[in-house]
């Protein structure tokens, strides 16, 4: 078994924490694990691809254009433009919430409609789960634990290879003390959304 997870977004969404906690998570499950992160402009909202590979006899973290297990989508643009990692059987879930690049946010362009974005999506690729993370994370608590509830989606996903309480497990071991159950929250709420 060898499954490859592309975990892509913009700075500051937590695509790293995220690839850690997978990683981790693979590390306990007694997988074989490789990681590569691109952190690109990560601090000024940037694009970010990280690869997360785990199984057997995985010895590299580079994974062939086309070949991804799942694309792991923090931003919806971002989704979008890194398609071409996975092919007609990977599972993509995509956060709905759009990070808006500076020339948006100042009015110079304007950023896709989500139903052009999703469609897009689903005419090269008809394994799209969504989630609103970032609004499921406010009604945990705060924002920022959007990132939680994305990996909590990951557990409820048909097919992915490590269980939900290892997950978990890996991603409290991760998070400082004061974010624990906002973060616990966030992750079974975004189980939830997926699972049902």
């Amino acid at each position: 078994m060898k499954y490859t997870v592309q975990i892509v977004g913009v700075g500051g969404q937590g695509v790293l924490l995220a690839s850690m906690v997978l990683g981790n998570a693979a590390m306990a499950m007694g997988y074989d694990v490789a990681m590569s992160e691109v952190h690109g402009m990560a601090q000024r909202g940037g694009s970010v691809l990280s690869t997360v590979r785990f199984g057997d006899g995985v010895v590299s973290p580079l994974e062939a254009a086309g070949s991804a297990n799942m694309i792991l989508g923090f931003e919806p643009v971002e989704t979008c433009r890194n398609l071409p990692l996975g092919n007609k059987d990977t599972v993509v879930l995509m956060n709905l919430d759009p990070v808006l690049p500076s020339m948006v946010a100042a009015g110079l362009e304007e950023y896709p409609k989500m139903e052009e974005l999703t469609e897009c999506v689903r005419s090269k690729n008809p394994n799209l789960v969504t989630i609103d993370a970032t609004e499921i994370a406010i009604k945990a608590g705060k924002a920022v634990a959007a990132n939680a509830v994305m990996i909590g989606a990951v557990a409820a996903m048909k097919g992915f290879p490590i269980p939900k309480d290892v997950l978990h497990e890996t991603l409290m071991s991760q998070v400082p003390e004061k974010f624990k159950e906002l973060n616990s929250k966030a992750f079974e709420m975004g189980y939830s959304a997926i699972a049902n």
